[in-house]
């Protein structure tokens, strides 16, 4: 279990992270999403002992890390996966790793080929690829084979099989039992990967809730196409619904949308004005938007507008 707690952190007159408090459970996957600046990074430096908060605690099962026994038997973290002697092979970095903890050698041979990087054992880190590097890291997570992880962006740099490999693997560590938290900004990714979501802003708690809940958050609409729109239109308003054109359907078929309804309510009028429909379907908005507008508040810099 991670707990952080009131957790707060000051950099001169800056503060990255600002009163936060949230759980992290075994058996399931966390995705800690924010955006950039938003303290997501400096939270997990706080859990693992490289900051020191300015107040409130981020504790492993009840402990702080400096605290922890033996810590790669208990934690394993990717944070930044560069960091290697580049002049080190794979093997010997993860001997150094293991030496350190006092883990068996053997255990490094199972990690490499847990991550799929036997076949280049021997070869110096310096020359890896992002990809190759951020499964290095994954192998230093793992090494001591420990209940709590943490990985901050582990798919980047990866190939398209690498992160469905990655996807499958944190789930497998979760159903083990462990305790996964996992930072990234590739939101369609985590709402394939995750059960759970902690988002934050400014430093500050914006959500805590699984990802069906996130996402339900959102306004709800329905999506309708047929050849008597404007009809339908008409007797939806009189209906005390509130339809608005929607963006042509990839064959540039004119398509409308009416929010806060259902696709019942909306075949039900439909038929009882004679309407013919080609297509009704229910729309949920994606994590991607929910994130975006629950978090535009907490962006710093903002792009200008498409045109």
């Amino acid at each position: 279990m991670l707990r952080v707690a009131n957790l707060t952190k000051d950099f001169g007159g800056q503060r990255a992270v600002d009163d936060l408090t949230f759980e992290v459970g075994p058996g399931r996957v966390t995705g800690f999403l924010g955006p950039n600046g938003a303290g997501k990074s400096t939270t997990m430096r706080m859990m693992l002992g490289l900051d020191r908060p300015t107040s409130g605690t981020a504790t492993i099962n009840g402990q702080r890390y400096r605290d922890l026994d033996h810590p790669l038997r208990q934690v394993g973290a990717l944070l930044d996966a560069r960091w290697v002697h580049p002049n080190r092979s794979a093997r010997s970095h993860l001997r150094w790793l293991a030496a350190s903890s006092q883990i068996p050698l053997a255990r490094v041979d199972e990690v490499l080929e847990t991550v799929g990087l036997t076949s280049v054992a021997k070869k110096r880190a310096g020359g890896f690829s992002l990809g190759m590097s951020q499964r290095l890291g994954l192998a230093g997570a793992l090494i001591g084979d420990p209940h709590t992880l943490l990985f901050d962006e582990p798919v980047n740099g990866l190939d398209p099989e690498g992160i469905v490999w990655i996807r499958g693997f944190m789930r497998k560590l979760a159903a083990e039992g462990r305790t996964v938290l996992v930072s990234s900004h590739l939101l369609t990714e985590m709402s394939l990967t995750a059960d759970h979501l902690v988002v934050i802003g400014r430093g500050r708690l914006i959500a805590d809730c699984s990802v069906a809940e996130f996402t339900g958050r959102a306004r709800q609409s329905v999506r309708v196409r047929g050849p008597q729109l404007e009809q339908l239109h008409a007797a939806l308003a009189a209906a005390g619904l509130n339809p608005a054109p929607g963006d042509p359907d990839d064959h540039g078929r004119p398509v409308m949308r009416v929010p806060d309804t259902t696709t019942d309510r909306v075949g039900d009028l439909a038929a009882a004005a004679g309407i013919t429909l080609h297509e009704l379907s229910a729309e949920s908005a994606s994590l991607e938007e929910v994130f975006m507008s629950m978090t535009a508040h907490a962006v710093d810099y903002h792009g200008g507008v498409n045109r």
